[in-house]
């Protein structure tokens, strides 16, 4: 079994057209090695050029990207293998887990099919007949904990964890020996993505499997490697054993890489965001808006039910839900549980069931004319992934003001604009108003995404998932942001996620969803370090941290 060694590597982009930059280095000088049957974690942010190191094992690098030094597999260099030589390396000797399953699956062909492919592709005595690759197949969604018939489904009618392990499937078809796994567990809840990352840690166990995996949360790495090497704008900054890199490490940005993923339970995190960069201010205390007993948004006996051809699915199941002014709600839960429901329903995005309630300061929520478009204005949605939410094609200005044109708004619609995006710590807003999304940063577009939002003068933000998609220290902005509006404005917020650590960030209360109920309901401390149902527990469980005894 190879070893695989990382010479001096660095990498170079070549730009041109529009955002031409000239050479952009994204690796710079890096040497690691990762011994036969070991397990490497390679961490850090958007940028740091981890994916790029990752992507050179197979050379599936762009045209316009430039090795120099070396990527060995054993004593073979990769960059001086012909096309026929590294195809048969490619899933045979070394394969990939690529980032975000349901973009790397074909949509219009089985999952079967996919596997079997890899098996064409890599001719060997095994599988040279149709027989003995369809019996691989089942072998392999076996080993995935997949029913074999699916087999015959598509990627669309998949879970998010069936078609990660789709995935690993793939990965495994050719018994490679060195897997390296980009961002296996992105957009995952807490409980599948533990099934993923004890299934990977199993393999790479019982098959002597080399292991690779990147990510920018510290805590997933740990769980599943022994050394972690920290990568920032392209050059390694500090490499050594998880728990050194964890508990004990020598850098600052290490420090504060481990520090943005908060740890449920540790008084230092509570209510204190953490970020890189320099945050605002906050008020002063005695100028802090703070949660108060007004009840602004409630639910009573919210049911929604979808129907879909002649089935049935009771997605909300008898819901009552508060939110008081000046709190911040977080709705934790796995994906399927019914947040995301609850969140369209009470926005009247989605239609509750008959006997249902909704209300606004006691007021039943309309469902039609210009009163919808009035509560609208009081409560408003941030989105989840803010490159989706952004048209690509609006300036900055255009996409802020939508909103007050919708609202038929009457006063000065610039300076209203440029209020918005002082709010949300876009400054000065004349920087940013003619910009275009693909000029902006993910925390950029994010803030932009609230800035619309807030221009509407709403009292509640609902925000689903709204740092899923950002990195660890630009996720310490957003958060910081949304307490900050909330001790400057009086906002209230219901933060939809599944990630129990933002809860303990900057959630005043937590609500527990699972199959369309709310189970538990409290106040954070509460919920988080003194679970009273059984869901609960499972759900902190699973949740990784950089403090768990299994950390090597």
């Amino acid at each position: 079994m190879p070893d695989l060694i990382f010479d001096d590597v660095s990498i170079t982009y070549t730009t041109s057209g529009r955002h031409d930059r000239g050479q952009v280095p994204a690796v710079r000088h890096v040497s690691l090695e990762l011994p036969a049957g070991g397990t490497l974690g390679v961490a850090g942010e958007s940028g740091s050029g981890k994916s790029t190191l990752a992507m050179s094992v197979l050379r599936l690098l762009p045209k316009n990207a430039a090795l120099t030094g070396s990527v060995r597999i054993g004593e073979t260099d990769v960059a001086d293998l012909s096309f026929g030589r590294l195809r048969a390396v490619r899933w045979a000797e070394a394969s990939i887990i690529f980032q975000g399953a349901m973009h790397s699956l074909n949509p219009v062909h089985t999952v079967g099919r996919q596997i079997t492919e890899a098996l064409e592709l890599h001719v060997s005595e095994k599988w040279k007949t149709e027989k003995a690759r369809a019996e691989r197949v089942d072998e392999l969604l076996t080993v995935v904990d997949m029913p074999r018939e699916r087999a015959s489904s598509y990627p669309h009618e998949l879970s998010g964890g069936q078609r990660q392990r789709i995935m690993i499937a793939m990965a495994l078809a050719c018994e490679p020996d060195i897997i390296i796994a980009d961002e296996p567990t992105t957009a995952l809840d807490v409980i599948v993505q533990k099934q993923i990352l004890d299934m990977i840690n199993g393999l790479v166990t019982e098959r002597g499997i080399s292991l690779m995996m990147i990510s920018h949360d510290l805590s997933v790495l740990a769980t599943a490697c022994s050394r972690i090497a920290v990568m920032k704008d392209g050059e390694l900054v500090e490499v050594g054993r998880s728990h050194q890199i964890c508990l004990e490490p020598r850098e600052p940005y290490t420090r504060q890489l481990a520090s943005a993923f908060p740890t449920i339970g540790d008084p230092a995190s509570r209510m204190k965001p953490v970020s890189r960069h320099e945050l605002p201010p906050r008020p002063p205390v005695e100028e802090r808006h703070a949660m108060t007993d007004e009840v602004l948004l409630e639910a009573k006996g919210l049911n929604v039910t979808y129907r879909t051809g002649r089935a049935t699915v009771r997605a909300v199941r008898d819901v009552d839900l508060e939110i008081h002014a000046g709190e911040i709600l977080a709705l934790v839960g796995q994906s399927g549980s019914g947040k995301s429901t609850l969140a369209r329903t009470v926005l009247g995005l989605q239609s509750a069931d008959d006997g249902s309630t909704i209300a606004f300061r006691g007021r039943n929520l309309p469902h039609k004319g210009k009163e919808l478009r009035d509560f609208r204005q009081e409560v408003q949605m941030v989105l989840q992934d803010p490159s989706a939410a952004l048209n690509p094609k609006l300036s900055v200005y255009e996409s802020v003001a939508e909103g007050l044109r919708v609202q038929h708004y009457q006063g000065d619609e610039r300076e209203r604009v440029a209020a918005s995006l002082r709010a949300a710590e876009l400054t000065p807003p004349e920087k940013f108003m003619g910009a275009i999304p693909q000029e902006l940063s993910g925390g950029q577009r994010q803030r932009v995404v609230i800035a619309g939002a807030l221009a509407v003068g709403p009292q509640v933000l609902v925000a689903d998932e709204p740092v899923a998609s950002l990195d660890a220290s630009v996720r310490g902005e957003i958060l910081a942001l949304l307490l900050s509006l909330r001790e400057r404005l009086g906002l209230s917020a219901l933060v939809i996620t599944h990630d129990l650590g933002l809860a303990w960030n900057i959630a005043d209360t937590v609500a527990v969803m699972h199959r369309g109920r709310i189970v538990e309901h409290g106040p954070t401390e509460e919920v988080l370090l003194r679970p009273r149902d059984e869901y609960t527990r499972t759900l902190l469980d699973a949740a990784p941290s950089i403090h768990d005894e299994e950390v090597a």
